[in-house]
């Protein structure tokens, strides 16, 4: 049976929610093999001068231990 863990991350991007969570994923797989899934907790979004300037997610990253 295998272990896993889950860690919980914060991202931002300036292009949109998806591009936040493979952020997330990305800067995660550097130093975590073996990711398999992402669990968006929370979204938001900044405004400034009244569009969205960047959008945030707050994630779980699920990953098997070896």
């Amino acid at each position: 049976m295998p272990i896993v863990k889950v860690i919980e991350v914060i991202a931002s991007s300036e292009i949109g929610i998806d591009d936040a969570i493979q952020q997330a994923v990305t800067e995660a797989s550097k130093t975590i093999r073996n990711i398999d899934s992402v669990y968006v907790k929370d979204i938001k979004a900044h405004v400034k001068d009244g569009k969205v300037s960047t959008y945030g997610i707050v994630a779980k990253i699920s990953f098997r231990i070896d």
